[in-house]
């Protein structure tokens, strides 16, 4: 372990916390990782594995499970949050006499609070109003590739260039390429609908409707992305970069993605809990979707695939019978 190199605090062991805080670690950082389910992290310490989420990935020496949440948050100099998104808040007000306010905080959930329907940095200037050292980091990233050691690339947004340097350098390696950026909003919202979309691109695979059928649904889900971005003063560019298309396009295309795997089950006709339940771990479209839809009618931007996708997942509407609404709407210009 390099002596000079920070300590790093990773919350949540899942698949995607699990996968950063393995990249973390190879690069020579020491990381601690906690979970709430101290079951799972006193499994993970014996095994030096995480066996239910990415098995025969073996731990490097520099990563450390840790069930106490004040061992691994006190000895740490910046914090990773990977926890789903219902469950941010509720860390932060943990986290909050933990450690000082003058610690960084970096998270990579995807998504927006499920009640309120605010970003996750709302939720963190409200909770922890004294912390100014902020970021979130985001991209076209599958946590298996990831975990693999496959080449990847992501963006972090942060609230100071120097933070965002700090961290990209300590994601970077050989296998890994980090852009850094200062629209935290952009990030955040593209991570976050992109999810919602890729259930809209699994529901239409699911009925059959063909690749024509997802390649539309891709570019006008770009569209409502982009308009509820840029209405909440997000940078045009973000969503053409690697937080918005290219996580729109990887999963709203690839098997890997929870969110796609849920709409495809349940334009095969699946019940909604049934398809999550096969599914196993936090799908944050289904969440999401609902949370998008409120601050799309807050700030009045319209999101027509998001909102039929809300229906299917909340009011039960057919998936067909959503497509077709969708499909029969008034004729209008593409721009």
């Amino acid at each position: 372990m390099k002596a000079d190199l920070p300590s790093i605090a990773v919350y949540g062991a899942g698949s995607w916390g699990t996968a950063l805080a393995l990249q973390l670690a190879r690069n020579g950082h020491a990381v601690g990782l906690w979970d709430i389910d101290a079951e799972h992290i006193r499994h993970i310490q014996q095994a030096r594995v995480n066996h239910r989420y990415l098995p025969n990935i073996a731990f490097p020496d520099q990563l450390q499970a840790e069930p106490e949440l004040a061992r691994v948050a006190q000895q740490a100099h910046w914090h990773l949050v990977v926890v789903p998104s219902h469950g941010f808040r509720s860390l932060l007000l943990q986290l909050k006499d933990l450690i000082p306010n003058t610690a960084s905080i970096c998270w990579a959930t995807k998504g927006l609070e499920l009640n309120t329907g605010k970003l996750l940095h709302e939720v963190m200037n409200e909770v922890l109003p004294d912390f100014s050292q902020y970021a979130v980091v985001s991209g076209p990233t599958f946590a298996l590739e990831v975990a693999k050691g496959l080449p990847t690339a992501m963006t972090v947004a942060a609230t100071h260039p120097a933070l965002a340097q700090q961290i990209a350098a300590a994601f970077h390696g050989k296998n890994y390429r980090v852009y850094t950026s200062d629209d935290i909003v952009g990030v955040e919202l593209g991570g976050a609908v992109k999810n919602v979309l890729a259930i809209a691109a699994g529901i239409s695979d699911g009925l059959g409707f063909g690749a024509n059928a997802r390649a539309a649904l891709i570019t006008r889900g770009l569209a409502e992305m982009m308009r509820l971005s840029l209405h909440l003063q997000a940078k045009p560019e973000t969503l053409m970069g690697l937080a918005g298309l290219g996580d729109l396009v990887l999963t709203c295309t690839d098997d890997q993605s929870r969110n796609r795997r849920l709409g495809l089950a349940l334009g095969q006709g699946q019940e909604l809990q049934t398809a999550l339940a096969a599914i196993g771990q936090a799908v944050e479209g289904a969440k999401s979707a609902h949370s998008i839809g409120k601050l799309a009618e807050r700030v009045g931007v319209e999101m027509p695939i998001c909102q039929q996708v809300t229906r299917i997942l909340y009011e039960g509407l057919p998936p067909r019978q959503a497509v077709q609404e969708l499909i029969s709407r008034d004729l209008k210009a593409e721009f």
